[in-house]
């Protein structure tokens, strides 16, 4: 016997396909966007329908975008010799909450992981060793996550541009504010003493 009509259950199984959405906040969701308005369903309907048409890679960084350059490709602002090599796009997106970054980005697409099949032609590092090349970069930042893939996709990128002579260098290892020692791992807290500085 079905207890939820068809739509809903098809609903239901889209959006449990989400990162970070299990079943249950499926659920939730389903039966909320059946409860509200119908037109608002409709324009979170349009806005995913229209989402792929509207957006893009940006022909330089590989960030999302509207046109052929990202916003901050095409920002006038921007300190041009200093980038940020980040795994995605929401990477970006993290580091300019900050408000202390006001160089540009490279997206991978990824981070090189053999076990899932992805080696570096599959990734955006090409590109970045071009851009080097190109000149006028005196800067990278390796802002990949540190976790075993990225850092060595960190560490593959080094080996790939060691002999262009840019700096490269690395985004500090440390303690979370608010953490306590005793939970910090092994690594986390060996990089924590490392990167001390003058307090």
């Amino acid at each position: 016997m079905r207890i939820v009509p068809s739509s809903v259950e098809r609903l239901i199984e889209e959006l449990g396909k989400l990162p970070g959405v299990g079943p249950r906040t499926a659920e939730r969701l389903a039966f909320h966007l059946l409860k509200t308005e119908p037109a608002r369903a409709a324009a979170l309907g349009a806005a995913v329908d229209g989402l792929h048409a509207g957006v893009r890679a940006c022909r330089t960084c590989h960030n999302f975008a509207e046109s052929d350059e990202c916003a901050v490709c095409a920002a006038p602002n921007r300190e041009r010799g200093l980038i940020a090599v980040v795994e995605e796009p929401f990477d970006v997106v993290a580091i300019e909450k900050t408000g202390l970054y006001y160089g540009l980005y490279h997206v991978l697409g990824g981070v090189i992981s053999p076990i899932d099949g992805i080696g570096p032609d599959r990734l955006e590092i090409e590109s970045l060793v071009a851009r080097v090349e190109n000149g006028g970069v005196g800067e990278i930042i390796l802002a990949t996550n540190p976790s075993l893939e990225g850092e060595s996709t960190a560490m593959y990128i080094r080996g790939q541009l060691e002999s262009t002579g840019v700096r490269l260098t690395r985004l500090a290892r440390g303690l979370p504010v608010g953490g306590d020692l005793e939970y910090a791992d092994q690594i986390t807290l060996g990089r924590a003493l490392q990167g001390r500085q003058s307090f």
